[in-house]
């Protein structure tokens, strides 16, 4: 059996190095691993393929950036002709950017089963680019891969259930990050940089991530995220490293990264075995990531999310996130909540730490 697995965005390299892992130990499975090139500088692409020992990807289609119609439809285009050369039984893909749906469409459209990890995660927020996503790669797959049971729940308030006879399998498999952080943890060297951050800062510091959209491409809530930002730094550090859009963004806007100072501290993107790091010793995360909202809650770490709303409600209703939007005074609120004792914390709530495995499993006994 022959798996196409088509990757292009930091989150997704996380996820697809502990199912590229499982698929290794799997006899009978061969994967063609694709990069589309969304993310292409090296410490958003390369550094996750060297620390993780994810195989190089066989293909690399060098998209680049660009609007979302356009990049998704070059994607699109050369995705199809991959398709029709490689053959493969399945097309594998994560999460909710642009190359989830463009390796989704591409295989429905030549009768490929597709099978999506991280299935059926909603924000019911329809201007973010993910959630159009999520919502159309959901409908085009076959196994449905999810992450906690509120996302099988949506998909099933959606109509989107099993269906024996057209192969459709909906899966609460629990989340592949989590397994990612139980693997990597013990592995994790982290740069100097990060190592000395960390030693003169100790377990008191907030660790910060901005680059979705709604944030980075309105310079009103930029500005008031990192003026807010800027003042939790006059009450601990803060380190932030900037995804290249926000530092664009934040360029036009006359901020320098050059010259932050040392209480908040502005560093280019960082690996994934820094970000365990940081993550791991931080105090509080400041995030409107969701993949760090819960490597967050992995490292027992409150989070406080800089968007109205989240897929991963469960954290939420657990007390661990706090959604503040973009507004100064709520995200100060916030920090202050977060200065008592933290909830219960439950190790079951993301599965056990074996979703990449049950994946491989269920689709080898599916197509054998």
């Amino acid at each position: 059996m022959k798996i196409l697995t088509v990757i292009g965005a930091r989150p997704q390299f996380v996820k697809a190095a502990v199912v590229s892992r499982a698929i290794r130990n799997f006899s009978g499975i061969s994967e063609v691993l694709v990069h589309t090139g969304q993310h292409y500088d090296d410490n958003m692409s390369d550094v996750f393929f060297r620390e993780m020992d994810i195989p190089s990807p066989a293909i690399h289609l060098g998209i680049g950036s660009g609007s979302h119609g356009k990049m998704t439809g070059r994607m699109l285009e050369k995705i199809e002709e991959v398709l029709v050369r490689e053959k493969p039984s399945i097309v594998l893909v994560y999460g909710d950017t642009n190359t989830t749906l463009a390796g989704a469409l591409a295989a429905a459209k030549l009768h490929i089963p597709v099978a999506h990890v991280e299935a059926g995660l909603r924000s019911w927020n329809f201007q973010m680019p993910e959630e159009i996503n999520r919502i159309l790669t959901d409908q085009l797959s076959h196994w449905l891969f999810c992450p906690t049971d509120t996302a099988v729940e949506n998909l099933l308030s959606e109509g989107i259930r099993e269906k024996l006879g057209a192969g459709r399998k909906v899966r609460n498999v629990g989340d592949v990050m989590y397994d990612a952080v139980l693997y990597y943890q013990a592995k994790a060297s982290p740069s100097a940089m990060i190592e000395q951050f960390v030693r003169e800062n100790g377990a008191g510091y907030v660790l910060a991530t901005v680059h979705r959209a709604e944030n980075t491409d309105c310079p009103e809530r930029l500005m008031k995220i990192f003026d807010a930002l800027q003042e939790v730094a006059r009450q601990v550090p803060v380190i932030c490293p900037v995804h290249p859009r926000t530092a664009a963004r934040l360029a036009e806007q006359g901020i320098d990264l050059s010259s932050s100072s040392r209480n908040l501290y502005l560093c280019n993107p960082v690996g994934y075995f820094d970000m365990l790091t940081l993550q791991k010793s931080c105090r509080l995360v400041m995030t409107d990531s969701g993949g760090v909202q819960k490597e967050a809650y992995f490292f027992r770490k409150p989070c406080i999310t800089l968007r109205e709303e989240t897929e991963w409600v469960e954290l939420v209703q657990e007390g661990w996130n706090l959604l503040a939007g973009a507004e100064p005074d709520r995200i100060l609120v916030a920090f202050r909540h977060f200065s008592g004792e933290l909830p219960h914390w439950d190790e079951r709530l993301y599965g056990d730490g074996q979703a990449g495995d049950k994946i491989v499993k269920e689709l080898a006994e599916m197509m054998g």
